[in-house]
């Protein structure tokens, strides 16, 4: 192989062969092709884009770049991700779930970067919960509870990892090729024959339309397809926050008080979307979503998913176990009328400056700081109601904070709570 060869095969626009794009990902994993030469392939991509059949070998390619699970002694395997966004805690919600109906449930997740949450800081405000699972742990965990979730291994799809932080600094993230890729590697590396995508669309997500969230989701459900995997697309909306609750431990509160039957009205119906849509990949009665949610088996799976990963299972009883800062700063209305705006991303903002979330990936976080928002589009307000609890520790970023939510909401005459699930693709 040789790399100039490849750069300009795809500068031309001319299309790769699965066999070139695997030695290209194996040399570049191999330190055989430095960062310069793969930041040029990069460009060329973002500028002239990948053919699906394409973008399908290069996910295969960087899949197998490291270790690829193999889940099929499991029986019926799921995976369910999302494309990131502000309050999104369905995966505590939506994994118990599929467990309690029958599926195994045995998924890798990342930490929470800038305004977008992550999975793991969640689940880590746990007392005792543990990421770090060795893969005999992760085997008998998924074989024995059903539900298994832990961090990122670094040797699962090693190519996206560092293909993604040359993207970073090279201003080539916006391709959806490359977004496709990235995803879906790591999703096919992690073993499951059942993928469930939500692919998030508004201010608070990475797209900001539904014309390329649309086109994202047919090509992440067009890869998994070629791998042999059924993968089901739910597009979401995320211009405002997704539930009431930003931050860590007072997310692991909601999806608790979720699967009670207590939780906020959207984070049900599209934990309820998402848990359908893989029972019915996976062949199994949808129905079964909303019978274990109701009788109780599905908390009772969250517990003993927490209790194997060495958390406090009380937690599911005494969700005030969650250590939940206590020193509080309201936000209050500064005009009568109702919320016609309350901008996800700068809530997400509000979260990182308080503590809750890391601008590099080294930054600790605090769990026990957040945002409740009280009120959300199309509710009325009154002058001086409190629209939004802040919970910070020692009053750091607090300004910030409360500057960042004013200007998250907007209030007019009437307004309806925006369409939450946008559209399927399968």
């Amino acid at each position: 192989m040789h790399p100039v060869e490849i750069i300009e095969k795809k500068r031309d626009g001319n299309e790769h062969s699965a066999a070139e794009l695997r030695e290209w990902i194996n040399a570049y994993v191999a330190d055989e092709v430095p960062d310069y030469q793969m930041a040029a392939w990069l460009m060329a991509v973002y500028f002239q884009g990948m053919t699906p059949r394409e973008t399908a070998e290069l996910t295969l390619a960087m899949a197998h770049s490291g270790e690829v699970l193999d889940l099929s002694g499991l029986g019926k395997t799921v995976d369910k991700h999302s494309s990131g966004g502000v309050g999104d805690k369905t995966t505590l919600v939506v994994a118990p779930i599929l467990a309690a109906a029958g599926l195994v449930v045995a998924k890798m997740s990342g930490r929470g970067l800038a305004h977008t949450g992550g999975t793991i800081d969640k689940l880590e405000s746990i007392p005792g919960w543990r990421a770090e699972l060795s893969d005999e742990e992760f085997m008998r965990q998924a074989r024995e509870v059903g539900l298994v979730v832990a961090g990122q291994s670094k040797n699962l799809a090693p190519a996206d990892g560092k293909m993604y932080a040359l993207r970073d600094v090279t201003g080539t993230v916006p391709s959806i090729p490359l977004i496709a890729s990235s995803i879906m590697s790591k999703k096919l590396a992690a073993g499951a024959r059942i993928i469930t995508l939500d692919v998030k669309v508004g201010k608070g997500a990475f797209m900001k339309d539904l014309e390329h969230a649309r086109e994202l989701a047919r090509l992440m459900v067009s890869i998994g397809r070629h791998a042999g995997r059924d993968v089901r697309a739910v597009l979401s909306q995320m211009d405002q926050p997704l539930g009431r609750a930003v931050g860590n431990a007072i997310e692991v509160r909601e999806a608790i008080a979720t699967l009670r039957g207590e939780g906020p009205t959207d984070l049900s119906e599209l934990s309820l979307a998402l848990a359908e849509e893989a029972l019915a990949a996976a062949g199994l009665d949808t129905a079964r979503a909303r019978e274990v949610w109701e009788s109780g088996a599905a908390l009772a799976k969250l517990r003993a998913f927490i209790e194997a990963q060495g958390g406090d299972g009380r937690v599911v009883e005494d969700p005030e176990l969650l250590e939940l800062s206590a020193e509080t700063s309201e936000l209050r209305a500064p005009e009568s009328g109702v919320v016609t705006e309350l901008d996800a991303y700068r809530v997400g903002i509000a979260t990182l400056r308080l503590g809750g979330g890391r601008e590099r990936k080294e930054d600790a976080i605090d769990h026990g700081v957040g945002v409740y928002l009280l009120k959300k589009i199309g509710d009325s307000v009154r002058q001086g109601e409190v629209l939004a609890r802040v919970h910070h520790r020692g009053g750091r970023g607090l300004e910030e904070a409360r500057r960042l939510l004013a200007e998250a909401y907007r209030f007019g005459g009437e307004a309806a709570a925006p369409p939450l699930i946008l559209d399927v693709v399968a």
